[in-house]
């Protein structure tokens, strides 16, 4: 299945985790990143197109700034940010010249995407620069990001880098091997596939305590939701190993492979999907719940039960059944206030071309 998934794999959005860049010091660790650029580098001259989603910057403003721990002020995170920004991209731009190869440091926040203007433009930058044979450096812009616009983390934030291209691939490189089943005692092993994203394997996923990270499996696994409904195949694996990245490509069982989709979702249905922080929910009954999965229709008044939250018009917003669990999104037709008023009629909530079934 791997050869099948890899062999048309073109454009790869690589994401190294904080864990494999810096040392116990939470300072960059040299060595290690050089051989991580390394294995890029070898990406390069197979004729892949490759971006890079590089954690790092906190970490290694930490280790300048002299802490031990994480900040869980904002400013602390943001001094760490900007002190650590400079120091790895200069790391990076002198690593990948040993190799002859240029790079581009790209810094986003949630609003850049979320916004389909500045969406577009991030994409055509970003193409712009992989036709040059460039590297993109992409991160969070954490030294003006605040809460409202985060992305949350550098794993969620590499599975829309690549949704937003589109990718071919997306690898997360961590301190693990993969995703591990009975984590921590003598039955563990780990899952070389996952092809569906459940409630069992969710339970194999556990936060973090290292004090440069931000994730752990649980945000991974979120990730492997976005990418794998994009239609994008996503790959956990270690960044421990000098050929990891290269026996990945060749088909190895390494890691955890999650499998997509059988269709990719088009651009502006994967930008409703995956760049928005839902205003609102629309509770709908079983049978709007049937209409929208199994028949792709609108969403009609008599089918909503319930408006919860506010938002405008335009406004993303959650669409979820009789029991809470959302099933999809969409753009909504009209504000919260009116759906909530009860006196819509021959109208459609969300039409069915701004609604996506998740």
């Amino acid at each position: 299945m791997r050869l099948e998934l890899l062999k048309n794999v073109r454009r790869v959005v690589v994401k190294f985790g904080t864990g494999i860049l810096t040392d116990a010091a939470n300072r960059v660790d040299p060595a290690q990143m050089d051989q991580l650029v390394a294995q890029l580098a070898g990406l390069q001259r197979r004729g892949l197109e490759v971006v890079l989603v590089s954690s790092g910057a906190v970490g290694s403003g930490m280790g300048v700034l002299g802490m031990e721990k994480r900040p869980k002020a904002l400013d602390g995170l943001q001094a760490c940010a900007a002190a650590g920004q400079v120091k790895l991209m200069a790391a990076y731009d002198r690593m990948f010249a040993a190799h002859g190869l240029h790079v581009a440091q790209v810094l986003l926040t949630h609003d850049d995407l979320k916004h389909q203007e500045r969406h577009l433009n991030a994409r055509q930058t970003l193409v712009a620069l992989l036709q040059r044979r460039v590297v993109p450096v992409i991160n969070e812009n954490d030294a003006v990001s605040y809460t409202e616009l985060k992305f949350g983390d550098n794993d969620r934030l590499s599975a829309l880098v690549a949704s937003l291209l589109p990718a071919d691939l997306l690898i997360l490189l961590t301190t693990v091997e993969g995703v591990i089943e009975n984590f921590g005692t003598p039955d563990a092993r780990l899952i070389p596939t996952v092809e569906t994203i459940d409630s069992t394997l969710r339970a194999h996923a556990k936060g973090t305590t290292a004090a440069t990270a931000t994730g752990g499996m649980a945000t991974k696994i979120e990730a492997a939701r976005i990418a794998t409904h994009s239609g994008i195949p996503m790959i956990i694996a270690t960044g421990r190993q000098q050929d990891t990245l290269q026996r990945l490509m060749d088909g190895e069982e390494l890691g955890t492979m999650f499998v997509p989709r059988a269709s990719r979702l088009r651009g502006r249905k994967r930008w409703i999907a995956f760049f928005h922080k839902p205003k609102g929910a629309l509770i709908v009954d079983d049978g709007a719940k049937s209409a929208l999965r199994e028949n792709g229709k609108s969403l009609l008044p008599p089918g909503v039960k319930r408006c919860d939250g506010e938002f405008e018009k335009g406004d993303v917003v959650k669409i979820c059944d009789v029991e809470g669990t959302e099933f999809a999104r969409g753009i909504a037709e009209f504000d919260s206030g009116d759906i909530r008023g009860s006196t819509l009629t021959r109208v459609e909530v969300v039409h069915r071309d701004n609604l996506v079934v998740l």
